[in-house]
Order: structure tokens, then C-alpha cells, then sequence
């Protein structure tokens, strides 16, 4: 991607919603705000993270490529003490462009606010449907009295957190404040309109032709098994007890499924490991410079997402991880997977761990066959899946405000 020659560089604030190691920072500076920051780079803007940090007892979030501003928040920190954070955090957003990153509170609120104050554009990118992971458009807060004071004024009160659920309906409603709205599924895009902007990869970082899949097996201590792998933390919407109970249908001695990364959240991956440790390796979570070298030790990258109200809005960037890496992929009908994979990967339904097993067993007595279909998936990758697809799209979106400043 050439970078700007007509107009200049732009100053860009990206305001991320969480920038503590187990939000934002958690993966390394591969999720989305990290792949917007990287695209807009390639056209050239100035770009710098800003954000609430709540996880303090962690080191701030640091990247060599990014200037990030963080300010510890407790999670329950209520008005008073998010609007003291707020103080310390608004003047230092400095761009031309503000640019939230989720629909929430913490992040297009903040932006809403310093669009109010100083009437510079703001874009919000919105790459999940927040109210799914609470029931959706169903879901109500009770107004109890008895309640409601609790939740406001007891020290670990829900409404205490700036984005909770009764928050993230409120803040849903002023989504239409924004002077841009992009996203990265058709589900989003139908429901709040804007441009599609697909994760990208780097696809020059994840390059096959720089790692040798046996040596990186040998690093990983995987050699002479056939590796399945989910490169991501593990949930139950996410479907790796399919893959696994698939598994233990084909009962073959040298299958395992490696996931990468544990669950940030709860204690989950144990509780697949106490289920069905004789099929499940762990690896430990990694930066995103080093995911290239892993996802090669994979024989099948694994992205067996369950048909659910957050996998239908969600990219899974284990998608472009394996097609980048030119990868099997083996994949469920959930959502955008099928767009974005066309006829590059394979497809099977959800929540169906019989066509899991079949077609896994198909891809490993094909493995030829599906190895040249991995190089169509990089091919595809490289085309519509790339940080330089991402800035075009992106130039786009930014051509309107490049005379204004």
C-alpha cells in the first residue's frame, strides 16, 4: 500500500475500550484496534492508542510500533471515579480523528465526549455485537429500588462498571452520533450500517515460506502427532468440545488438538483439560510476532464456531491466521465464515462434531489435496484479507476529512 501523496498525514486517536494486559494487550497487539492502528499506519497517519487500563496491578500496556496512553481505572470505579479518570484522560486525546474502537461506554463514550468538546469527527468501529453476550435485544435491567441502590453504591455494584449492560443499550442508541461507523460482518453492517472492513493479517509476518512446519513441531514438542490447532483462547460459543468430542469418535492415537492460549476469563480451559486431556495440548498465550512460527507446527487450523447471537457478529481471526499460513482449514457454517472462505477451506455444520469427525478424517487421507487448497486460502488472504486490503477501505473512509485539517 502506497502511503498518501495528495493530502497529508492525519493525526489519529484510537480510544480502546480496555488497554490492560487482560483486555486489549492480551494477545500481543494482534486483535482489532492493533490491526486498524497497523492499516492506517501503512497510509501514513500518526496514530496513538488511548484508554482506560483495568486491570492496575499489571504493567501499562506498551508496543514499539504504538504510542499508548493508558490510565488505571478500577473496574468498579462508579461516576466519580471513572469522571477523575476522565480528567487525567481526555486532554491527552489528541488527534485530528477521534476513533473509538467498540460501541461501548469506555471507548465511544469517552470519544462522544471529546467530539463534544472540541468537534473533531469521530469515527467507531464496532466489531462485536455487545448485547449478545447478555441476551440481546431481550435483555432488561430490573429498576428495584433495593436493587438499584446496591448496584450503584455497594463497592462491587454492577452499574459501577462503565460498561455494563444497562449502559451499553443506552450508549447503543447514540451510535447514530458518529460521523462513520465501520465494522467487519455482514451482521454488524445490517444492523448498524457502515463500511465493512475485514480483519486483515499481516500476511508478510505470517508467511509460510519464513518457517519450516517439522522444526516448529520439534520447538513445540508436537512431533509425530497430527496437529489440529485452534490458535485463540477458548470459549463454549467458540466449539472446540466439538473438535474434541470428534476426537474421541475417531480415537486415533496420534490426533491432538493444540490450543493456543488459555482463557482469560474463568477457568474453562481447565475444564477441558479435566474432560478430555488425552486429546488437548495447551500452549501458552504468545505474542503476535511469534503466532507465525506456532500456527506452522498445525497440520489443520480449527475454527468450529457454534451457531450462536455473538459468533453471528463476531470475525474469528483464526480464519485469517490459517489462510495467511496456507493452511486446511476446517471451519463451521457460522456467520461470515463461508464468505470469507469461499472455496478455499471446509465447511461443515454447527454444533456437529459426526461431520467434524468425518471430515477430518477425509483431510488427512486427502492431505495433498487439501494442502493446495491452503495455498488458494493464502492466495485469498493476501487479496481480500490483508492489512493493505484493510487501508484501502480505510482511505476511504477518511477521504472526507483529509482537507479539513
Amino acid at each position: 500500500m502506497n502511503p498518501l501523496t495528495n493530502n497529508h498525514p492525519l493525526k489519529i486517536s484510537l480510544i480502546v475500550s480496555d488497554l490492560s494486559s487482560k483486555g486489549a494487550g492480551r494477545w500481543g497487539g494482534g486483535i482489532r484496534p492493533f490491526l486498524l492502528a497497523q492499516a492506517l499506519q501503512e497510509l501514513g497517519h500518526q496514530v496513538r492508542l488511548f484508554g482506560l487500563a483495568y486491570d492496575s496491578d499489571t504493567p501499562p500496556l506498551a508496543n514499539e510500533q504504538l504510542g499508548i496512553f493508558s490510565i488505571p481505572c478500577p473496574y468498579y470505579a462508579g461516576l466519580g471515579g471513572t469522571w477523575r479518570t476522565l480528567n487525567q484522560l481526555l486532554p491527552e486525546i489528541d488527534g485530528d480523528i477521534l476513533y473509538a474502537v467498540k460501541l461501548k461506554p469506555s471507548s465511544y463514550g469517552i470519544a462522544l465526549l471529546k467530539k463534544i468538546l472540541t468537534g473533531r469527527p469521530l469515527i467507531v468501529d464496532i466489531d462485536d455485537w455487545e448485547m449478545s453476550w447478555f441476551g440481546g435485544d431481550d435483555w432488561r435491567y430490573n429498576f428495584k429500588l433495593k436493587g438499584l441502590v446496591k448496584d450503584l453504591f455497594q463497592a462491587d455494584g454492577v452499574l459501577k462498571h462503565p460498561d455494563h449492560p444497562l449502559y451499553l443499550q443506552w450508549i447503543e442508541k447514540l451510535v447514530k452520533r458518529a460521523d462513520a461507523i465501520t465494522l467487519h460482518t455482514q451482521f454488524i453492517q445490517e444492523r448498524f450500517g457502515g463500511f465493512y472492513i475485514p480483519n486483515g493479517k499481516d500476511t508478510n509476518l505470517f508467511n509460510p515460506e519464513n518457517y519450516d512446519p517439522q522444526k516448529s513441531r520439534v520447538k513445540y514438542k508436537l512431533e509425530n502427532k497430527k496437529i489440529l490447532m485452534f490458535p485463540g483462547a477458548p470459549r463454549p460459543y467458540k466449539g472446540v468440545e466439538d473438535v474434541l468430542i470428534a476426537l474421541e469418535k475417531l480415537n486415533q492415537p496420534d490426533l491432538r488438538l493444540v490450543i493456543v492460549g488459555g482463557s482469560p476469563y474463568d477457568e474453562y480451559d481447565q475444564k477441558l483439560q479435566e474432560k478430555w486431556g488425552k486429546w488437548l495440548i495447551q500452549l501458552p498465550r504468545s505474542p503476535v510476532n511469534q503466532m507465525p512460527e506456532i500456527v506452522a507446527a498445525a497440520h489443520i487450523i480449527v475454527v468450529p464456531q457454534r451457531d450462536t447471537r455473538a459468533t453471528l457478529a463476531q470475525f474469528p481471526l483464526k480464519l485469517t491466521d490459517g489462510m495467511a499460513m496456507a493452511k486446511p482449514i476446517l471451519a463451521t457454517k457460522v456467520g461470515d465464515i463461508p464468505e470469507i472462505l469461499g472455496d478455499t477451506g471446509y465447511l461443515v455444520d454447527a454444533n456437529s462434531p459426526e461431520q467434524l469427525a468425518d471430515k477430518i478424517d477425509w483431510i488427512f487421507n486427502n492431505f495433498d489435496r487439501a494442502n493446495l487448497k491452503g495455498k488458494k486460502a493464502r492466495e485469498r488472504c493476501i487479496k481480500d484479507y490483508s492489512i493493505d486490503s484493510m487501508a484501502t477501505i480505510l482511505q476511504e473512509v477518511l477521504q472526507p476529512y483529509q482537507h479539513e485539517f
